[in-house]
Parts: structure tokens; C-alpha cells; sequence
């Protein structure tokens, strides 16, 4: 409990990039191709997970949506959270997309293959300096509280009602 929810990187082109190939949207060439590198070269972020060892108390990659994978850590622990849903680092073709897009897309894409970790406040420099150490951005995105549930809230901590479900790379649109 009040733990600080951390991610790695960025999220969402990779999903972005599928949206286009199943023409649920229609990107330029030049940001299909951009966002579709993040799909087909993830970057693996073992270095950062080394450099949380003995700060993180949790921590797993996100392939199934950032809401699938922080799932995990809160049934695991029995623990909830509160995400600051507008804090979350999109990726540089997301960003140009509607507010609707990235959030969805950020918390519900998958592929990412970015960490999403948890860590005590008075980790918080030690947090950044893993991040420098490994030359990954890492971005504070939330809190582990003790309700259940995950809670999504804007910038003006109001609860944002989102109707999303983790990826699921079985399924095709």
C-alpha cells in the first residue's frame, strides 16, 4: 500500500500500428510505418529491471495492456490503485491521435514489452536513477492503495469511466 506506479517508456504505438493494419483507423505511411517499428522491435528493458533489484517491490513487462498487467500485481497483492490516466507516457505517433485514442490505447494496448513497476515513495529518486542508469524514461503513473479495484482518474482527480479490457493477441478485428 501506497506504493508509487511506475512504467517504462512509452505505450500504445504498437497498438496503434495494428489499428492500421486492421484499418480500424487510417495513419499516413510515414506514422504507420513509426508506429509499427514499436510492434516489431520492442525494446527489452533489462537493464532497467537489473537496476530496480532491491527498489521495486513488483514489476512485470507489459504485453497484454497496461490494465491487463497491472491486474496481475493488484490480484496478486489484493491491493488496488488509482492511474492518473493523462500522465501516461504515449508514444510519439499516439500523441498526435485524440484524447479517446491514447487512453485507450495506452491502457489497453498490447505489445508494448515496457515495465510497469511498483516502488515506495521514498524510492522515488532511486527510481530515476535506475532510469538514467539504464538510459530508459520512466514516468510516475499512479498509487497502490488498499481498496480493491483500479480506479482511473484524470488530471483534475476526477474517476474517468473507461469500458476497456486487456489485449488479447488471440482475437483479430
Amino acid at each position: 500500500v501506497d506504493d508509487d506506479i511506475w512504467v517504462s517508456g512509452n505505450l500504445g504505438d504498437a497498438r496503434l500500428a495494428l489499428a492500421a493494419y486492421w484499418k480500424e483507423l487510417l495513419l499516413s505511411p510515414e506514422e504507420h510505418r513509426q508506429a509499427a517499428i514499436r510492434m516489431h522491435t520492442p525494446t527489452p528493458r533489462i537493464e532497467l529491471g537489473i537496476a530496480l533489484r532491491g527498489i521495486a517491490h513488483a514489476a512485470l513487462d507489459i504485453s497484454d495492456g497496461l490494465i491487463g498487467d497491472l491486474g496481475h500485481i493488484l490480484e496478486s497483492s489484493k491491493l488496488g490503485a488509482s492511474l492518473f490516466i493523462d500522465r501516461l507516457p504515449a508514444g510519439p505517433v499516439l500523441r498526435q491521435q485524440s484524447l479517446e485514442q491514447r487512453r485507450a490505447f495506452t491502457l489497453a494496448g498490447g505489445d508494448d514489452y515496457e515495465l510497469c513497476f511498483t516502488a515506495p515513495a521514498h524510492q522515488r529518486e532511486a527510481v530515476i536513477a535506475a532510469g538514467l542508469a539504464s538510459n530508459t524514461t520512466v514516468t510516475r503513473i499512479g498509487k497502490i492503495e488498499a481498496n480493491q479495484g483500479l480506479r482511473l482518474l484524470d488530471d483534475n482527480h476526477q474517476t474517468i469511466e473507461l469500458s476497456l479490457q486487456a489485449f488479447d493477441h488471440f482475437t483479430s478485428a
